[in-house]
């Protein structure tokens, strides 16, 4: 009988999978993917691949899964040739991640377009790296990056024996662009088989920044050897890694993990709609990995402490004369401060993050490894190109890293958005510059006017407003005329002319006590930058009060004649300042906005901070590290119970990065 055609199938359209590397896991790779797939495992490290071949010579890969099930399969070849990637419909990289710059520039002139380029793990800004070599033929592929290995496995006979001991549950992958998921999805579950299941993450940023790799490593390493802990003497015996983390390295690891998550806020704030929720901190990694596993799961040092799987591990050390010293070059600085550290801090860079844990943990860490990353704080070494920072591929600004990261930049807002969004609205617009602003005086309550820049501000304001096409049903100031000379303008010039505007002393300004009206630079240099932080940035710590016969005083303002004195503050604290806005919030603004009302608020710094604080449910801590830049709207989404969905900024996000990060350097020395 005639034979019938092939089915719509692997046998009608083979698929051919390149596995590169030659370790424990792309072995294990080769031989599990070869079970079904044609595929071709590539090692471009010295001889490797022809010691490989030689080692199997014709006989099959055994393979011992952790089902105690024994399967064999065989490579279509082993070679160093990168040339096979011109036949690959897919090539999984399970190298170390210093490698995989090699691969992609190797593979880049053979590549045809759609082939889907894996990573395990892509640890950080594997996405970036990817697009950097590829060049202008990035976007014509697909890459998924995986935040783990799909299996732990070692090697019972190199090059032709190998046994998985255990495989995960599931693991986060992310593919870029992220419309192609479902097809990646496809191929790589098909490749490992049912377990583990490949759980999409929203975008790769946030499988680069909960690279925990980048954080646990360098910090622990830190924590035991730089000078605070370690004198330079030799050790009877080697120090525990994992479960030997003490109150100074879990600070130092905390430090860390704080200032990643501070990353993972400001790119949500200044790219609407990014989700970073995989991005989270070192303590909630460890709940989600090894959730039950610890006996003590309360802090981050408890779960290092106590996790099983840890037992034994010691940091890395060199052997001489019967005593140990520790290796300074092991992996865990040499390839995590270059591919995850400097990742970490080239992004807080570009978005004005601090990070003095980072930077601490990186002049300690460049020096241990001989590399010049660093340089006065500044990502701009001589070694810079040696490591993943976005710096390294000449990325300074933010639009430049949302381009690289195919992360799509909403500048401005659709009026599709803007007029049948289901949510409420409420948008902020803190005043322009005013002329204590530019003389850098704290300037309080007290009624300034706003500078000639200023009142540009609030005409650009009202531009951006009239360009997402908002309408405002009612308008809230404070009673300072900066706050009502900005709304003013800008509601002139977004066309919005016929609302009632309603002014309350409630949304003023912090007031400053005794600093009202001193040069913050000059009081910086006379009490020093720490004591005006703690009076400008702590939370609730007043600067020094004003008596109720100084002239500074609102009780001797007839514009508060209405107020009682009692109300009436001599200094706050931001918490003071919270406590007065509140009620205003609940009391006038919340049932305008639960009406359907287009609510636009015009206030100052900490006035909105108060109020973005209540909405987000910031900590103490969080809500300091909050700066709302002069006169560019910001818009909050809220559920129908007034519960915050989200914010953006209607302005570039460069210019608001500029701005927020010259409201944090106001009130320093110079």
């Amino acid at each position: 009988p005639e034979k019938k055609p092939p089915a719509e199938s692997e046998e009608k359209n083979p698929y051919l999978v390149l596995v590169c590397g030659g370790g424990n896991a792309a072995q294990v790779a080769t031989a599990m993917f070869a079970l079904r797939y044609p595929t071709i495992a590539v090692s471009l490290y010295a001889d490797e691949a022809a010691k490989w071949k030689e080692a199997l010579g014709d006989d099959d890969y055994e393979l011992t899964l952790d089902t105690g099930k024994v399967v064999k399969s065989k490579p279509d070849d082993i070679t160093n040739d990168p040339s096979v990637a011109a036949k690959a419909d897919a090539i999984v990289l399970a190298v170390p991640s210093f490698a995989h710059g090699e691969y992609f520039e190797a593979f880049a002139p053979y590549m045809k377009p759609g082939t889907l380029v894996a990573c395990m793990p892509a640890r950080s800004g594997g996405d970036i790296l990817f697009a950097a070599k590829l060049g202008a033929k990035a976007k014509d592929m697909i890459f998924m990056g995986f935040e783990t290995l799909p299996w732990a496995c070692r090697f019972t006979e190199w090059g032709r024996k190998a046994t998985i001991l255990g495989t995960k549950g599931s693991i986060l992958a992310a593919v870029t662009p992220p419309t192609k998921f479902p097809q990646a999805f496809a191929i790589l579950q098909g490749c490992v088989g049912v377990f583990p299941h490949v759980v999409e993450s929203p975008n790769n940023l946030g499988i680069s920044l909960r690279n925990p790799g980048a954080q646990i490593h360098p910090g622990v390493m830190f924590g035991r050897w730089c000078p605070e802990k370690w004198d330079g003497a030799s050790l009877p015996e080697k120090p525990l890694f994992y479960q030997g983390v003490d109150e100074f390295s879990e600070g130092v690891l905390n430090g860390l993990t704080n200032e990643v998550q501070a990353i993972a806020r400001k790119m949500e704030e200044l790219v609407p709609g990014l989700d970073l929720k995989d991005a989270c901190t070192l303590h909630q990694w460890y709940l989600d990995c090894y959730a039950g596993q610890m006996p003590d799961d309360k802090t981050l040092k408890g779960c290092m402490n106590t996790n099983p799987g840890y037992r034994g591990l010691t940091h890395p050390c060199i052997e001489a004369d019967g005593k140990y010293m520790p290796d300074l070059k092991y992996r865990y600085l040499m390839e995590d401060v270059p591919t995850g550290m400097c990742f970490n801090k080239g992004l807080g860079e570009i978005l004005g993050v601090p990070m003095p844990t980072t930077d601490k943990v990186l002049a300690w860490a460049q020096e241990c490894i001989g590399m010049s990353i660093m340089v006065d704080g500044k990502m701009c070494g001589p070694d810079i190109g040696k490591t993943r920072a976005p710096q390294a591929t000449g990325i300074t600004t933010l639009a430049a890293f949302c381009e690289a990261a195919a992360i799509e930049l909403v500048t401005s807002v659709p009026k599709s958005l803007v007029l049948d969004c289901p949510n409420f609205r409420v948008v902020f617009l803190r005043h322009g510059e005013s002329v204590w602003n530019v003389a850098n005086i704290f300037t309080g309550w007290a009624d300034v006017d706003l500078s000639p820049a200023g009142e540009l501000e609030a005409i650009e304001a009202g531009k951006c407003l009239k360009q997402n096409g908002f309408k405002f049903d009612v308008v809230f100031t404070s009673v300072l005329r900066r706050s009502i000379k900005t709304a003013w303008t800008a509601l002139m010039h977004s066309d919005n002319y016929s609302m009632p505007i309603i002014n309350s002393w409630r949304l003023n300004e912090r007031h400053y006590g005794a600093l009202q009206g001193l040069n913050k630079a000059e009081t910086a240099a006379q009490h020093g930058d720490d004591q005006v932080k703690i009076w400008r940035r702590s939370y609730d710590i007043p600067p020094p009060s004003i008596d109720l016969d100084d002239e500074r005083h609102p009780c001797n303002d007839p514009l508060y004649k209405n107020v009682p004195a009692a109300a009436l503050p001599g200094a706050e604290s931001l918490a003071l300042t919270v406590e007065r806005v509140l009620p205003f919030w609940f009391d006038n603004i919340a049932p305008c906005i639960m009406s359907g009302r287009s609510v636009l608020v015009v206030a100052h710094g900490n006035s909105l901070r108060a109020i973005c604080k209540y909405l987000e449910k910031m900590s103490e801590t969080q809500v300091l590290d909050l700066n709302i830049p002069t006169s560019v709207p910001l818009v909050y989404e809220l559920d129908q119970r007034l519960r915050f969905v989200r914010k953006y900024y209607l302005m570039d996000p460069d210019e608001v990065a500029a701005k927020m990060a010259a409201v944090a350097n106001q009130g320093k020395a110079k």
